[in-house]
């Protein structure tokens, strides 16, 4: 069965481009042209994929994302802006897109970055359900991560994580006491070198801490390693 792509994007265009060289390649296309129409699109469809454009009518692609993943719904997403901003990069990242192009883009390049992301997903989802197999729940202090519930306890309280604050937490627990570079946490977390800006690492490591730690200026369970990046380890009594 060929596998669903949504484009959510409201230069008709640009969607009837993207949609002949999705289907050209053997995906199933479906368009949306507003953020309020993606999101219902995502929930009654369930696309594989979904490349969704920042600046839409109604609802922008950032809140688009936003709420997607508020409803637990884990649709990889390639989000399109004709901005190239960093701030807008970040945040995208930040709350739960897997990937990020800059308009103007060659329908090649598309189909590459789309097949990549599904790719990778399909690899996360095998290793997550083997993982998930071997232990339901990883405890580091008063910290418990149950990884098929995408839940994390702090001192028995349910934490609010973004999706890749979450998958985060659980490639550091899972590598407890290794100290990880951010270069590898980009290549684990998100999957893609965004040419050497860890810039988005450490937001992410601060937002952590903020969660886990009693002093996040003085982290007991997410130590800096300086020079190298970081490290998750049991804390000290």
């Amino acid at each position: 069965m060929s596998k669903k792509v949504l484009v959510v994007e409201d230069e008709q265009s640009i969607s009837t481009l993207l949609k002949y060289n999705l289907e050209q390649a053997g995906f199933d296309a479906l368009t949306a042209a507003d953020g309020e129409e993606g999101i219902e699109m995502a929930i009654s469809h369930k696309p594989d994929l979904m490349i969704l454009d920042l600046m839409l009518p109604r609802l922008d692609g950032i809140e688009v994302c936003k709420q997607l993943r508020q409803k637990k719904i884990m649709t990889p997403i390639l989000m399109l802006t004709a901005k190239d901003d960093e701030f807008d990069k970040v945040l995208g990242l930040e709350l739960g897109a897997d990937d990020y192009m800059t308009k103007p883009f060659s329908p090649r390049e598309v189909i590459a970055r789309v097949k990549a992301i599904l790719r990778r997903s399909q690899v996360q989802s095998e290793l997550l359900e083997e993982q998930e197999d071997e232990k339901p729940s990883i405890k580091i202090g008063d910290l418990i991560i149950y990884p098929e519930q995408y839940e994390a306890y702090f001192e028995e309280e349910l934490l609010e994580f973004t999706p890749k604050e979450f998958e985060l937490l659980l490639f550091l627990s899972r590598n407890k006491g290794r100290v990880l570079t951010r270069e590898q946490l980009l290549s684990s977390v998100w999957n893609y070198d965004f040419a050497g800006d860890t810039r988005i690492v450490d937001v992410h490591i601060s937002h952590l801490r903020e969660k886990i730690e009693i002093n996040s200026k003085k982290p007991a369970y997410i130590k800096t390693i300086r020079g190298l990046g970081y490290k998750l380890e049991e804390p000290k009594s």
